[in-house]
């Protein structure tokens, strides 16, 4: 651990890394300073932000590193509290609500609370917590949706496909949401912090170089369906709720003939081939999502994460509900597609039900805890249906 002095992390990077510099600026001057030390989270948005911030450092002439995805908000938290990062980027309300307790308390309040720990804040870079969805212009302005709140609250989508409603409230956040189209969605990339670390070998980023999630810390990834080559999850909410509708994808190919394909067919099992997801062909393009008749029930989308938002599923469960107790049910954050067994359904009690959804689930010693957590989450639904 460095015994340089250490700075606290700012809500919103842009500012931050101006009121980092000056001090590392003097530092570098002094001609002693070790390298700068950031921090990032383990998604996409946080990388981003970090490679950012080391980048901005050394284009000041001060030497920087990005130590990529430590982890979710505690363990950033704790190894700046210890001198191990010296920045990182924060949202506001976790700062509040989660690391300070001290709910509803303004920029003010939480610096001075910071201030007595020997950390410091930033002002906000001033993102906005909005959503929106591509659509088509003319067929958005039809249903007069213009975000995916809109899309959730749009009264057909919550009378007839409620689930797929409440999956979308549940995802991403709205810096993503921003930018999002369904095809995306439903076609990103893993959140396996290996896969985005280019120091580790990663099979899925560089086919035949080795798996390092596999015997390294893989809290987050895949109990079942995973192979030797790779562990990693599909990170989606809404591909979860689409795959209990029965989804089907429509495309077309690079020659210009078209296809559908049922959400069940459209993943591919890593296999000895982890770079390829899907079926999808070279050239070959996403262009709608289809939705068949509607399936009564009580439809109901629980995802269990670290935190309340800005978190990806540990394990997430779309269901539909019937009067009998039998129920359609898909899972996220277990496996490397929305993971769903039909024949599971058959049963009307969650512990068998969880039974057969994880036969053959094979988990290491960091996520065996997904297994219980499954059946409770399933216990939680079944009773909230059936209320």
């Amino acid at each position: 651990m460095s015994g340089r002095a250490r700075r606290g992390a700012g809500l919103a990077l842009s500012v931050l890394l101006l009121a980092w510099l000056a001090g590392c600026t003097a530092a570098g001057e002094r001609g002693h300073a070790a390298p700068v030390s950031v921090g990032s989270k383990n998604f996409t948005e946080a990388v981003i932000l970090g490679d950012i911030a080391r980048d901005a450092i050394r284009q000041a002439g001060v030497a920087a590193e990005h130590r990529r995805q430590l982890g979710g908000t505690r363990i950033l938290w704790r190894a700046l509290q210890q001198g191990q990062i010296d920045v990182y980027a924060e949202y506001t309300g976790t700062l509040a609500q989660e690391l300070l307790a001290m709910p509803g308390a303004d920029a003010q309040a939480l610096r001075a609370a910071l201030a007595r720990q020997g950390l410091a804040m930033t002002g906000s870079l001033g993102f906005q917590n909005t959503y929106a969805l591509g659509m088509p212009r003319v067929r958005a302005e039809a249903l007069g949706i213009r975000r995916v709140s809109d899309l959730a609250a749009h009264p057909r989508v919550r009378r007839d496909y409620a689930l797929l409603s409440r999956a979308l409230l549940a995802g991403a956040s709205g810096q993503l949401r921003n930018r999002a189209t369904t095809a995306g969605n439903l076609l990103q990339r893993t959140r396996c912090p290996y896969f985005y670390d280019s120091h580790q070998p990663c099979n899925k980023r560089l086919p035949g170089s080795g798996c390092a999630a596999i015997g390294g810390f893989s809290r987050q990834l895949a109990v079942i369906g995973a192979s030797a080559d790779c562990i990693a999850t599909h990170p989606s909410d809404m591909a979860v709720a689409m795959r209990a509708l029965d989804a089907r994808i429509h495309t077309i190919r690079a020659d210009g003939q078209a296809r559908e394909i049922g959400i069940e067919a459209f993943y591919r099992a890593p296999g000895q081939t982890p770079h390829l997801e899907t079926v999808l062909e070279r050239g070959e393009l996403i262009t709608a999502v289809s939705l068949p008749r509607p399936v009564a029930g009580a439809h109901v989308y629980h995802k269990v994460r670290d935190r309340a938002s800005y978190a990806f599923a540990l394990v997430s469960v779309g269901a539909i509900v019937q009067r009998d107790g039998s129920a359609r049910v898909a899972l996220g954050g277990v496996a490397h597609k929305p993971w769903r067994v039909e024949a599971a359904e058959r049963a009307s009690d969650a512990r068998q039900i969880a039974a057969r959804l994880l036969d053959g689930a094979d988990p290491s010693e960091h996520n065996a805890f997904k297994l219980p957590l499954v059946e409770r989450a399933l216990t939680a639904i079944l009773a909230e249906a059936r209320a």
